[in-house]
């Protein structure tokens, strides 16, 4: 069903498909990832043409070389993951999302504290920057616009120091 789903949105014309496996980090272990999911993961991403991101809960640096193996186009991580070695264990084979944390950082701090966890992804190398998960409804805008607003701001000092 995910495979004809996925091919139905891509010939409707999706670009990119996200895939939430709800197999979360903090309930299933690497082994049971290797031996139930990765090649499942794997035939996703063959069969379903157009580029997928994969997107599971809580702490997966245990199992993120087994979805780096997928051939995933890029895998939305969570922020109980460290995004530097996050980014060591990925070493360029797929793209990580993430990672700000919501509730914590989107809800309840303010703009100031988005753009640090902005800024700390972005220095370990993530190539896109987004809320870990679902954004609950009574976040801030003002939370959810400086995400964007820092990566910018990021790139000008990047660009002004070199």
């Amino acid at each position: 069903m995910t495979i004809q789903f996925g091919i139905a949105q891509a010939e409707a014309g999706a670009d990119a498909l996200t895939l939430p496996d709800h197999a979360s980090g903090d309930l299933v272990g690497p082994n049971y990832y290797l031996r139930y999911l990765r090649d499942l993961h794997h035939e996703f991403a063959e069969r379903i043409p157009a580029p997928l991101i994969l997107h599971i809960c809580g702490r997966t640096l245990d199992r993120m070389e087994y979805i780096a193996q997928t051939g995933m186009a890029a895998f939305h991580f969570d922020s109980k993951n460290e995004p530097a070695k996050s980014m060591a264990v990925v070493r360029g084979r797929l793209a990580l999302v993430g990672s700000i944390n919501n509730p914590e950082t989107l809800l309840r701090s303010g703009p100031g504290e988005v753009a640090r966890e902005v800024y700390r992804n972005l220095e370990a190398g993530i190539p896109l920057i987004a809320p870990e998960c679902a954004v609950p409804l009574q976040t801030p805008v003002a939370n959810l616009k400086q995400i964007p607003q820092a990566v910018a701001q990021w790139h000008r000092q990047q660009a002004a120091s070199s």
